[in-house]
């Protein structure tokens, strides 16, 4: 070893040599102490309030691990809600995702203007879902709203029919809000999908003769399974905890008719102040 190498003197050689070395640790450490905060430890206490009963007189807290547990086994609204939920999530999440395909493989091409299109296309996402509901409530609104004019006048409907104020249509009106509001953010990842694509065995296929619905569905949807798998995933989660469009369009009527797990937690929670079984 030289003078030189022996006087040299590392600038963190004070730090701990784990927090110098290559081991993940250090940089995961701030990522895991907010999940930890913000993230699994709300989770957990949420877990132990359902293993807690509010006296509904005194409003004490007493340790009873079974009694939220068993009256959610033998509550029916829970059924319905979850019902609600799962129909709610899964013809959004197709609506979505169908359109937001179709409107991405419009979209995907470097003509003149088609850059506007694709920025306009992000507008409604800026919009709060509440402002968004509240626009729907009007436009569906049975004696002026636009879109409950335009279904009527086509004969569909009856004069003066209201779409969120009936059983068998509110939830309806109310995915209209959801779908509008979320195709673009489908359509913005089916796009990045789509331009990460490789365009060599699309050339390729196209010299073979294959036509562009052949391709789409030997090429596009497998090179594109990984990209649409994180989409569903992402908004599969949005969707099956989605709350402000049912509070604000319908308050989860008419009756339970549009009632979801979280509006029917937030009803017990806020409404009747019993936070162990809203947990």
């Amino acid at each position: 070893m030289t003078a030189t190498d022996a006087s040299f003197t590392p600038r963190h050689a004070w730090l701990p040599r784990w927090l110098t070395s290559e081991h993940p640790f250090p940089w995961l450490l701030p990522a895991s102490a907010l999940m930890i905060v913000f993230g699994i430890y709300p989770l957990a206490y949420a877990v132990w309030l359902t293993l807690e009963r509010k006296h509904p007189v005194t409003r004490k807290l007493t340790f009873r691990p079974d009694y939220n547990w068993g009256k959610l086994i033998q509550d029916e609204r829970v059924l319905n809600a979850l019902f609600n939920t799962l129909i709610y999530t899964g013809v959004a999440l197709v609506f979505q995702l169908v359109l937001g395909m179709l409107i991405a493989l419009l979209l995907d091409s470097d003509r003149r203007g088609y850059a506007l299109l694709r920025a306009l296309m992000t507008l409604p996402l800026v919009i709060p879902p509440a402002v968004t509901a509240m626009m729907f409530l009007l436009m569906l609104n049975g004696s002026f709203g636009v879109i409950s004019r335009g279904i009527i006048a086509t004969g569909l409907l009856p004069v003066g029919f209201s779409i969120l104020g009936d059983a068998n249509t509110a939830m309806a009106g109310v995915l209209m809000a959801e779908i509008w509001q979320w195709t673009p953010f489908m359509v913005l990842i089916m796009l990045a999908g789509l331009r990460s694509l490789p365009k060599e065995p699309f050339e390729a296929a196209a010299i073979d003769g294959a036509s562009s619905i052949q391709a789409f569905f030997k090429l596009t949807l497998p090179m594109m399974s990984k990209v649409i798998a994180i989409a569903v995933l992402i908004r599969g989660i949005d969707l099956f905890r989605t709350f402000d469009y049912v509070k604000v369009m319908t308050d989860s009527g008419p009756g339970t008719a549009t009632e979801t797990l979280t509006s029917y937690a937030g009803r017990i929670y806020f409404g009747n102040a019993d936070f162990p079984y809203a947990s």
